[in-house]
């Protein structure tokens, strides 16, 4: 994460900074979701970003603060963790957008260029696959309030004997 929010602060993108260490895109990836690197890969990174290579690294690190997430407040985390729920649910509406187009053109050729039936079977797959991306939209918008965090929270206090 601290990776993430440098870079970010910067402006770059994960291919920028790639390029400026030397590294792959996938590499730079993974460092930003916390799994394991080599030393030179993150010594690497530390050098681009223009600091300390203990900075990055967990296991030099371990013993001050046990918590991976070095220099990222809980806010931050939770913003980082929101845009990427958010990133999946636009890359969802992207993918179902371009496969129900061509699908619809697929089923009309057959139809009307080829003669087959007329049936539009196409309906059937923008209807199934439309209702799992309301249910992501659902999901990463909070759309119904129900059963959210605020919901649990005020069950708890309830059944706790507190009120808010």
């Amino acid at each position: 994460m601290l990776i993430q929010k440098l870079r970010l602060q910067r402006g770059w993108s994960q291919q920028q900074l790639a390029d400026m260490s030397g590294l792959s895109v996938r590499t730079i990836q993974r460092l930003e979701q916390g799994q394991s690197a080599s030393t030179e890969s993150l010594k690497s990174v530390a050098a681009v970003f223009e600091i300390d290579f203990s900075t990055l690294n967990p296991e030099s690190n371990m013993d001050m603060n046990p918590n991976l997430n070095q220099g990222v407040t809980p806010e931050e985390e939770s913003a980082l963790l929101y845009v990427r729920k958010l990133k999946r649910f636009y890359l969802h509406l992207i993918k179902y957008v371009i496969v129900i187009s061509l699908l619809t053109v697929l089923n009309l050729v057959q139809i009307y260029v080829l003669q087959l039936p007329k049936v539009l079977w196409v309906q059937w797959v923008a209807f199934g696959w439309g209702i799992g991306l309301m249910s992501h939209a659902v999901s990463v918008f909070k759309i119904i309030p129900f059963f959210g965090a605020e919901w649990e929270k005020r069950q708890v206090e309830k059944r706790l004997g507190r009120s808010l």
